[in-house]
């Protein structure tokens, strides 16, 4: 990779960073911006669906079911949109999981950066069977 994509990617994962803070979830807040030829395609970060009270976790501090990764909110506003995600890259501010993975594959994102791991590796060890590029960027 050269000096330049990393400045790049790098730039990127600020703006998913910066992005993740429309967040209204309190346990972890996540942002996903989606680019294709350097221009940002869509936007995600986690929260509730659209007409959902913009409450993430019950008062036993668990998330709710329906709530939604910012992976999944930026695929399927690009689905609303007329652009295609095909050959896309991701910038997350954490390692997909393994049901994000499955869309982000479907989606026919190419690569996937991101800055923090999640507990769970499954997604990122299922995107790169799926020969999707994946990478670790630390922001530090």
């Amino acid at each position: 990779m050269t000096d330049k994509q990393i400045a790049l990617d790098k730039r990127y994962m600020r703006m998913a960073s910066v992005w993740a803070e429309n967040s209204y979830c309190k346990r972890r807040q996540v942002g996903a911006l989606l680019v294709k030829n350097k221009m940002i395609i869509s936007d995600g970060y986690n929260g509730t669906p659209e007409g959902f009270e913009n409450r993430c976790e019950n008062d036993e501090d668990s998330t709710y079911p329906y709530v939604l990764h910012a992976e999944a909110n930026a695929i399927t506003k690009v689905a609303k949109s007329s652009n295609s995600s095909e050959g896309a890259t991701m910038y997350v501010t954490a390692s997909p999981c393994i049901e994000c993975a499955k869309l982000i594959i479907q989606a026919g994102i190419r690569r996937v950066v991101y800055s923090e791991s999640y507990r769970l590796d499954d997604g990122v060890k299922l995107m790169q069977k799926a020969g999707i590029d994946v990478i670790f960027l630390s922001l530090d």
